[in-house]
Parts: C-alpha cells; structure tokens; sequence
C-alpha cells in the first residue's frame, strides 16, 4: 500500500518554506510545488506508467481548500490519455474552470441562474478563503509592515476558515458569524473585535466584486450590536495595566540584568535605558546610531505615531552599545539566534526567568506590587513615567516626548512642534544614573521642584 501524505493546515502550507515539491494530504498526488517566489499547486496522477504534473494555479490565489476541490473533481473523472500533439510531444489541457459533470459532489444546492458564478475564471472556486486572501494581496501593499497581513491571514485561520473558509460568500449568514465570534467574544475581546471587523470587510469587498449581496452578517451596528455585548464595555471592564516594577527596585533590577549575559538581556537593558517600545528596541539598527551626536534615530515605520523618533542616549546606552557584538552582513543590534529579529515575546521571557531566579534565592522577585502580576517590558516605560514625574520633577511634555506619546491636549499639541532634544537628553542622563544606584536616595519633600542635578 502506498505511504499516505500528511494531510496539512491551511496555516502549515502558508509555513512552507524552501524549494521543493510538498505533498499536502487528503488528495493523492497533489502538491505545493516552490521554486523560489513562485508557489504552484500541481497533480500528479498516473497515466501509461508515467506520473505528469498538472497546474491548478498558484497559491495563495488558489487557496488549499480550492485546490483540493479541484483535484479530487480531476482523480474522478480520470481524463483518457490526451492525443498526440502535431509535434509529436504529449500536451496536457490547461486547467481552466471545471464544468459541473467533472465537480465533485459536495452536496451543495443547485446554484440558483440569478446568483453570481461559482467560479473565479482560472483562479478556482470562489470561496471565502479565497476572498480574504486576494483582499488581503490587494491591501497589504497599503498596510503599515508585512506582519499586519500576516496578522490578518493568521486570525482568520484560527477563527473564520474553519467555520466560513469553503464556503461561497453568498452562502454566510449572521449564525455562521455568531459561531465564529460567540466562543472568544467576551474572553479575547480584542482579538475578537478585530476578526469580526476582518471579516465584514472581506464580505464588503465580495459584494463589491458581485459575489454576494445583502446585509453583511458580520456588520456591527444594526446587526451584530444587537447579538452581542458592547465591546467597548467588555473592554474597559477588562481593561488592566502592563505591569510595572517599581521604580525604587529598578536599580537592584538593573545589577541582576547585567550580570546575565546573552542577546536578549542586552536587548531589554537597551530598552530600559532608552524607555522605548519592544518593536522599537527588537528592529533597532546599527545604521540608526550617530555616536558623534549620541543620538538614535527610529525611522517612521516602527513607531506607534508613524514619524521618526530621535532618543537621547545616555553615557550607559552609548557604553552598552560600544560591548555589543557585529554580526557580518547583519544590520541589527540584536539579532535572533536564528537570524532576524527577536520574536516579541523574548523580552517578557528574559524578566520571567530573573524573576523566577530571584524567588529562588529567596528575593521577592520582580512584581507589579498593586496587579500582583510580574512586571513586563513594556511596564518599564511605566516605571520610567513614575519616576520622572515623581522623582525628577520633569515638565509633563518633556516626559510625553521621550516615550514617543501623542499629547492629549490637541491646543498644546499644536502649539509643541519642537522635540524638546536638550531637556529630553538630561532626562536620560539622569534616568540612567538611577538605574545605575540599587539603593537610590529620595529628595526631601521640601526639595525645590527643579530637575535633579546630574
């Protein structure tokens, strides 16, 4: 008996990597051939003692449900031997759509004459896989980085493929939504938020596209709003704080995070040093750094407010980034073992394991006091906040600019078009020298309100 294939996700086949020919499972004989950019499904059916490839299209357009569909509906019919072609090579027919004696019985209704067609010309059937991933083929260009597409596709194949993935877009109702929605609407809410709005907009785009028509079973106003709990109210109910340490156990902190070696610990003293996002700190690049000017410079497309972020850097960034290593043909500043950069969790993993160290050595660990909860990368711009306020006496605005935030106020955001650099570079200083101290010295409360001298 022939070794049957693996049968493969639809998110295992997006994974594939490298040249080569992959066998997908469930169909015999159908693979994801990859030979560089190009992604083509092929099927390989024997006929004469020979095994042919045929072309079903290219992947994504032709989504694996789609190819699947295709290929059994191809081993069924079992087409004769094709004849000789003039020249005297064989010739196989090109896949164009399947005609309804050749496709398989998925027990589907007769498609009503006044509906649109089942079929998207040589790209295979229309499904609403299919329509999110040539949505999202034609968007993502427009998108702020590749991870947000690839966020999109991700979310709906944990989600919405295994629910509405075959199915015609005609053919989803506001039960088919509920039942994607429903189970993570009020326990991932955000996730959930984001899904629903993933979907109404593929659906508004097959609709654009005359492959359905009517109420959008995944709209939210009218509809939805009327299934489901505001998500608004879910999430300010939920709503918590990334936890923080505080900023009184920074500097014992600080001496525990210097004395463990490795990328990852490098990576998240750079990111207390310089208060910045983990996408900011992970993204960071060599050709961002002016020594001369002890600036660093993060282009527009890593930052939340999408314009260019100059940091200050202190004395103790500008000696830990002299310490770090170069890596050939490598821009980055912390690179991934594996190449690349480091996944968003690194950072987070890092503060778990000194923490986790500490309660060994009988310490307190590393916690947010007031959430209970270990503090997190992202916390230690909380940590810096608190201390800046409440320690160095710094101007609100000069804070606000440091952590790259919008000001609330859009008057005072008008009229503060300057990047307050000078003021912004004696914070740092001063923030890494308390870093720097395990058992800092608060002022007197009767301390001028005037910045700490460095």
């Amino acid at each position: 008996m022939p070794k049957r294939a693996r049968e493969l996700s639809a998110r295992t086949v997006a994974s594939l990597r490298g040249d080569g020919r992959y066998a997908v499972g469930l169909v015999p004989g159908l693979y994801l051939r990859i030979e560089g950019a190009s992604r083509t499904w092929v099927l390989r059916v024997k006929r004469n003692g020979k095994r042919p490839e045929r072309g079903l299209g290219s992947y994504p357009t032709v989504s694996l449900a789609a190819a699947r569909e295709v290929a059994w509906a191809l081993r069924k019919t079992r087409p004769q031997p094709a004849p000789a072609h003039p020249t005297g090579a064989s010739a196989l027919p090109t896949l164009q759509v399947l005609s309804a004696s050749t496709k398989p019985d998925l027990g589907q209704p007769e498609p009503n004459p006044k509906t649109p067609a089942n079929t998207a010309g040589d790209e295979g059937p229309i499904t609403f896989e299919w329509c999110a991933r040539t949505y999202v083929a034609a968007q993502e260009a427009g998108w702020k980085s590749k991870k947000h597409s690839k966020q999109w596709i991700s979310t709906l194949e944990d989600y919405a493929f295994p629910v509405i993935g075959p199915l015609h877009p005609r053919d989803i109702t506001l039960e088919h939504t509920l039942r994607i929605l429903k189970p993570i609407w009020t326990t991932k809410t955000e996730t959930a938020t984001r899904v629903r709005g993933r979907i109404e907009s593929i659906l508004d785009w097959a609709e654009h596209r005359n492959h359905r028509s009517g109420k959008n079973p995944a709209g939210w106003k009218g509809n939805l709003q009327f299934e489901l709990p505001s998500p608004t109210k879910l999430k300010k109910r939920k709503k918590r704080h990334h936890p923080a340490l505080p900023y009184l156990r920074i500097g014992v902190f600080m001496a525990d995070l210097r004395s463990r070696h490795g990328v990852s610990r490098r990576a998240l003293e750079w990111g207390i040093l310089t208060s910045t996002r983990s996408q900011e700190i992970r993204g960071a690049r060599h050709s961002e750094i002016n020594l001369q000017l002890k600036r660093w410079t993060i282009p527009k497309e890593r930052m939340k407010l999408e314009k260019d972020h100059i940091v200050p850097l202190s004395d103790a960034a500008i000696e830990l980034y002299k310490s770090l290593p170069r890596v050939d043909g490598c821009d980055l500043l912390f690179p991934a073992p594996e190449g690349g950069e480091l996944s968003d969790a690194t950072l987070c993993a890092v503060i778990d394991d000194m923490h986790e160290a500490d309660l060994r050595r009988d310490g307190i660990g590393y916690m947010d006091p007031v959430q209970n909860r270990v503090a997190t990368q992202h916390g230690f711009r909380s940590t810096f906040r608190d201390w800046a306020a409440e320690i160095a006496f710094f101007p609100k605005e000069v804070i606000e600019h440091a952590l790259a935030h919008k000001l609330k106020d859009e008057a005072e955001a008008a009229y503060q078009r300057g990047t307050l650099l000078v003021k912004r570079a004696l914070l740092m200083d001063q923030w890494a020298l308390f870093c720097n101290d395990p058992c800092p010295k608060l002022p007197s409360l009767c301390a001028s309100s005037e910045p700490m001298a460095a």
